[in-house]
């Protein structure tokens, strides 16, 4: 395992869910942390106050990664405040709950205004670090939070799942052409715990829909915040020798997708 102690990372959308929990971790490892946010900057500090906690620094930074400018702010603070930045995550997302085949619940500005936080945030902030990481000894890491929607067309919307997709063609390119100082990566998870999608849904079909994935995975359970951050850790601390990879954590639920149980 890579001893992270004293390294600089950025996560994007920590302020809660997959981001919070990935910040914690990395914290708990010795990681220094950029808390990003773009609207909840009290769930924001509160991360960066049980960051703090386990002995380590951190800096909160707002704003949206659909701004170029926030991208380089993000990257600017870390290098003035640390020197360096060793990790990226990308965990910063945005979706609109619409049917797939309701045609008519998604115009141009939806498209747009996903694909500009998923796809094109997750691009502007590896921009934003490469330069940095490119000139340090061990260079960097970067991982990408897609989602298994990128792999079976299945998600909250069709902007959605085709932005995931996106993102995971993204790492492949930026994976071949950005070796060998920076690592990209992606985890692709599935049906995750908690109230992102509790408030997407509404309480009774995200209880179904958490059922369903549970009986219909080999592994029987959906994934939570913890264990995407376990995987996100895994690329970032673990075979460093591993880049352009996709890691699906979704208890093996994408094994049982068939048309007939598709959902």
């Amino acid at each position: 395992m890579k001893d992270l102690n004293k390294r600089a990372a950025i996560v994007t959308g920590s302020s809660s869910g997959v981001g919070a929990a990935t910040a914690k971790l990395l914290a708990s490892q010795g990681c220094n942390l950029v808390i990003n946010y773009n609207s909840n900057a009290d769930g924001a500090n509160a991360v960066a106050q049980q960051c703090t906690e386990l002995g380590v620094e951190c800096v909160v930074v707002g704003g949206d990664v659909a701004e170029d400018s926030n991208c380089i702010a993000m990257a600017a603070a870390a290098i003035e405040r640390w020197g360096r930045i060793d990790i990226l995550v990308n965990n910063a997302g945005t979706t609109k709950f619409v049917d797939h085949a309701n045609l008519h619940g998604l115009n141009s500005d939806d498209f747009h205004h996903i694909y500009g936080v998923n796809v094109v945030g997750s691009y502007q902030m590896i921009r934003a670090v490469s330069e940095q990481m490119q000139s340090q000894n061990e260079g960097g890491a970067v991982v990408n939070v897609a989602s298994t929607a990128a792999i079976t067309g299945i998600g909250s919307s069709v902007a959605y799942a085709a932005s995931k997709g996106a993102l995971v063609t993204m790492t492949l390119s930026l994976a071949r052409s950005l070796g060998p100082k920076l690592r990209i990566n992606a985890v692709c998870p599935g049906f995750i715990e908690g109230d992102w999608l509790r408030e997407g849904f509404g309480d009774k079909k995200y209880e179904e829909l958490m059922a369903f994935h549970r009986e219909n995975s080999p592994l029987g359970v959906t994934a939570t915040p913890e264990t995407v951050a376990d995987a996100i850790l895994h690329f970032i601390s673990g075979p460093q020798v591993v880049t352009g990879e996709t890691l699906i954590v979704d208890g093996g639920r994408h094994l049982t997708m068939t048309p007939l149980t598709r959902r």
